[in-house]
């Protein structure tokens, strides 16, 4: 997964489809009505603190994780899910969002931690595939390794 590349095409049918929504045309399914929420600041839990090697800026972490659209509603703040796999990357570098990178930053090998990324430090107002423009994103983080 490369959390930063386009898809101009997946973009635009979304960027019409709630314009639409917002106008009051499009489908007037209550289900297909997308609510963008954030929460109020980047934050990081840590569920299980790993004892292993620390992923700082430079090092290769691969890590396992699930994605969701943030929820306010929602006790855990999950919402729909919106992908989940695995991947290794550069830490700190620019290939994925920043709240994910920062998500990651200081984790341990064997730890597990959940991370809430405001808009801002995700997709922003451009939103990209499943995740529409302005939307909070949360993700449970586990690290496996770090070179």
């Amino acid at each position: 997964m490369k959390l930063k590349s386009p898809l101009a095409g997946v973009l635009l049918a979304a960027s019409l489809a709630l314009s639409l929504t917002a106008c009051g045309g499009g489908d007037n399914d209550a289900g297909s009505n997308v609510v963008v929420a954030n929460p109020s600041a980047f934050t990081k839990t840590d569920t299980t603190v790993g004892t292993g090697a620390e992923a700082t800026s430079g090092k290769t972490a691969t890590v396992t994780y699930t994605g969701w659209l943030y929820s306010a509603t929602a006790t855990d703040h999950k919402g729909t899910q919106f992908d989940t796999g695995s991947l290794s990357y550069v830490v700190g570098s620019t290939q994925l969002i920043a709240g994910f990178d920062q998500g990651v930053q200081g984790m341990k090998v064997g730890g597990k931690r959940t991370v809430l990324v405001p808009s801002n430090l995700g997709y922003g107002s451009t939103g990209q595939g499943k995740i529409p423009p302005n939307a909070g994103l949360v993700f449970d983080i586990a690290l496996t390794a770090v070179k």
